[in-house]
C-alpha cells in the first residue's frame, strides 16, 4: 500500500503542475489474469447491441488533455451532445463542463470504469489518457502506471463489451535505429522513453487483441499535435506551440531544442479529421490496425522564420535541453503515411503557412499582431 499512496501523491503534484490532462489512479490497480473472454458476467453487465443506423455511444478518457475537448467538439457535432461523453480525473473549466456530458473516471479503477461503459451504453472509446514524453521521463513509475496498466483495463473492457477502441500513438513509438527520413508504417521500433515504450506496447496489445479476441481495435500515430486551445503539456514537441504564445506575449521566444531539429508535426484539425475518418472507415478498408498520418515537417528555424512574417521583431534564442533534445534526435524527422492515404483516403489541409496564419487569427487577434499588421 505505501507504493500505491505514493503513486497517487506524486499523480496529485504532477497533474497540477503539468496540465497533461492524463488519467491517474489514487486506488489500488486490479490485477488482470485472465483474458477478457473470461471475465464472468452477471445481472448488472450486459453489452448492448445497436444497429447500424444508430449513433455510436462515445466516451472519451483522459478527454481534458489536448486532443479529448476539440474531438468531443467534433463528435457532439456529428452524433449529438448527448452520445458523447468526455472524462477526466480533474475538474473541467466551466465551459467543458456545460458544454455536453462530462463523468469523473479513473482509467486504472477496473470496476467504476467497466460501470460507466455498460451504464452509458458505450459502443466506441477513445482512449487518450496518457503522461506525455518528457513528463513521463520524470516520474517513471508514474507513466508506467498510467500508460501501461490503464490500457490493459481499457483493452478487457473493450474486448468484453465489443466497443470499437481507438488508442492514439505517436512519433515517439520509434527510436534511433529506426529509419528517420521517412519513416515507414512498419519498421525497426526501440524507443528509448517509458513514454515510447508504452505505446509500441499498445500498438501490439491492440493488434494481438483484434486476432485473439475480434477487438475493433484502431491506430493513429500521431506527429507532433499543435493546438491553439491548450498550453504546452509537457511534449517534446510543445515548442511549437509555445513559439506563438510567447510571440504574442513578450516578442521573445526561447527554443528547448536545436534549430536544426526537423519533426513532422500536425494542426489540430487535421489530428481530429483523422481520427473520425479512422474510426468511421470500413473495416474491410483496413489493411492493418496502426497508421502513420502527416501533414508536414519543418525546424524550429523554419517555424520561427514564418512566425517572423507576423511579428518581425520576435528574437529568438535557443537553449538545448539535453533530455528533450535527445527524445527528439531519436524520432522520425518525416512520416511516410502513403498507406493511410491510399486505404482509407487521408488528405490533410494543413501545411506551415496555414498552420502560423490559424494559429495567429485565434491567439493574435488583439495583441502584438494587430499592431503590427
Amino acid at each position: 500500500m505505501p507504493i500505491v499512496r505514493n503513486l497517487g501523491r506524486a499523480a496529485s503534484q504532477l497533474l497540477q503542475s503539468s496540465g497533461c490532462g492524463c488519467g491517474v489512479s489514487l486506488v489500488p490497480v486490479r490485477a488482470i489474469g485472465v483474458s477478457p473472454r473470461q471475465v464472468a458476467s452477471d445481472a448488472s453487465f450486459h453489452s448492448v447491441t445497436f444497429s447500424e443506423s444508430d449513433h455510436p455511444r462515445v466516451l472519451i478518457t483522459g478527454g481534458l488533455g489536448q486532443l479529448g475537448v476539440g474531438l468531443a467538439k467534433l463528435l457532439r457535432k456529428r452524433f449529438g451532445k448527448n452520445n458523447v461523453i468526455l472524462s477526466d480525473i480533474r475538474k473541467p473549466a466551466d465551459n467543458v463542463f456545460y458544454s455536453g456530458p462530462f463523468i469523473f473516471a479513473d482509467i486504472l479503477d477496473y470496476k467504476n470504469l467497466r460501470e460507466i461503459v455498460v451504464n452509458n451504453r458505450i459502443t466506441w472509446l477513445f482512449h487518450y489518457s496518457a503522461l506525455l514524453s518528457a513528463v513521463g521521463e520524470a516520474n517513471v513509475p508514474l507513466a508506467r502506471a498510467v500508460n501501461i496498466t490503464g490500457l490493459h483495463n481499457v483493452l478487457d473492457i473493450a474486448a468484453e463489451h465489443n466497443l470499437r477502441l481507438f488508442v492514439p500513438s505517436t512519433i515517439g513509438a520509434f527510436g534511433p535505429t529506426s529509419p528517420r527520413d521517412p519513416t515507414p508504417d512498419l519498421c525497426v521500433q526501440r524507443p528509448r522513453t517509458i513514454y515510447g515504450v508504452s505505446k509500441v506496447h499498445a500498438e501490439l496489445m491492440g493488434e494481438y487483441y483484434h486476432y485473439r479476441y475480434g477487438l475493433d481495435f484502431r491506430c493513429l500515430r500521431y506527429p507532433g499535435i499543435i493546438s491553439a486551445d491548450s498550453q504546452p503539456g509537457g511534449g517534446t514537441t510543445d515548442y511549437a506551440v509555445q513559439i506563438f504564445h510567447d510571440a504574442i506575449k513578450t516578442g521573445k521566444f526561447k527554443c528547448y531544442v536545436r534549430p536544426d531539429t526537423r519533426l513532422p508535426m500536425m494542426y489540430i484539425d487535421d489530428c481530429l479529421k483523422a481520427t473520425l475518418e479512422v474510426m468511421e472507415a470500413p473495416a474491410e478498408a483496413l489493411t492493418m490496425r496502426t497508421y502513420n498520418i502527416s501533414a508536414m515537417s519543418f525546424t524550429p528555424e523554419e517555424l520561427a522564420q514564418e512566425v517572423q512574417k507576423y511579428v518581425p521583431e520576435l528574437q529568438v534564442t535557443y537553449s538545448v535541453d539535453q533530455v528533450r533534445q535527445a527524445i527528439a534526435d531519436s524520432w522520425p524527422m518525416t512520416f511516410d503515411d502513403s498507406n493511410a492515404r491510399r486505404d482509407w483516403g487521408w488528405k490533410h489541409d494543413y501545411d506551415l503557412p496555414e498552420l502560423v496564419t490559424t494559429m495567429f487569427s485565434y491567439l493574435g487577434s488583439d495583441s502584438r499582431i494587430a499592431q503590427a499588421n
